[in-house]
């Protein structure tokens, strides 16, 4: 993946739910953005990813162990391997191919997976963020009421996105899933703010 550099502005907002308290917050854009590399060309062969919607609204209650349950369920079935490995190309956005994929073929089948269990479309969004080492890196955003949260293929629990201490640079747009928006936001922000 490569990074993005752009503007962004956040909010939080903290909410509890299934009587543990979770500081949650929501991701707000601030501009459009191009696609990621890889991005277009998934979207073309799959159109849940860009033209997908349908599904239903879920309380965080309902929500949560399903995303925990996805999340772990994805992380234990797939194992990693660079595009290079599994595709031959170096930048190659997909669902993992013979059970192996890197961050975006984890995070992708994790969508069609929620898809398929009846999770609103417009409340999924793949992200692309810097990860502690520095790395880039792409996860999978849900959105509940209670914020904006995090399936990982790097961490077993799903968390508020602020909890992740994830830099997030841009994230595919919840309402029109072909666009991206800035979401520039974490700890490594200000790097990227005057860019």
């Amino acid at each position: 993946m490569r990074a993005f550099a752009a503007f962004a502005a956040f909010t939080l907002v903290f909410a509890a739910f299934a009587g543990e308290s979770y500081a949650g917050s929501a991701l707000r854009p601030s501009r459009s953005i191009g696609a990621p590399i890889g991005f277009p060309s998934a979207c073309t062969r799959y159109a849940w990813l860009c033209h997908g919607t349908g599904g239903r609204e879920m309380s965080d209650e309902e929500a949560m162990p399903l995303l925990q349950k996805v999340n772990r369920q994805v992380n234990a079935g797939v194992a990693a391997a660079t595009d290079t490995r599994t595709s031959g190309k170096s930048e190659y956005w997909s669902l993992p191919i013979n059970n192996k994929g890197d961050c975006e073929d984890y995070a992708l089948l994790k969508m069609k997976t929620l898809l398929g269990a009846g999770f609103a479309s417009n409340k999924l969004a793949l992200s692309v963020v810097i990860d502690r080492g520095g790395n880039n890196h792409v996860v999978l955003l849900a959105r509940l009421k209670s914020g904006d949260y995090v399936l990982d293929n790097l961490v077993g629990k799903v968390k508020p996105w602020a909890s992740t201490g994830y830099t997030f640079l841009a994230s595919q747009n919840f309402s029109n899933k072909s666009d991206w928006q800035v979401t520039l936001a974490g700890p490594r922000a200000a790097q990227f703010s005057g860019t």
